[in-house]
């Protein structure tokens, strides 16, 4: 599974630094005022908002049938990149699965 990573910059007047997030995963957004602190954040958030979805996943909703099986995706991959307009600057591969 290959997930994009966006990072975008904030202009001076905005408040400088970068803002981070991956299209696919609703609620993984981060920031901070340097690319890499952005990506450390960014995948924190990825850690975080998994494990939240797990637990969630994980517990019984009262009156309904669920099928729960638990799948490791040993080549989950972030490819981000960043860039003003459509113009990308970089790209990051992690996986939080090594």
């Amino acid at each position: 599974m290959t997930l994009t990573a966006v990072y975008e910059q904030v202009s001076k007047s905005e408040g400088d630094g970068y803002v981070a997030y991956v299209e696919e995963l609703p609620g993984a957004i981060s920031e901070g005022d340097t690319l890499e602190e952005a990506r450390e954040n960014l995948r924190d958030a990825v850690e975080l908002l998994l494990e939240a979805n797990r637990e969630l996943a994980g517990q019984r909703i009262s009156g309904k049938k669920s099928l729960a099986k638990r799948s490791r995706f040993p080549s989950l991959r972030f490819s981000g990149c960043m860039g003003q307009g459509s113009a990308p600057l970089g790209r990051m591969f992690i996986s939080p699965f090594e």
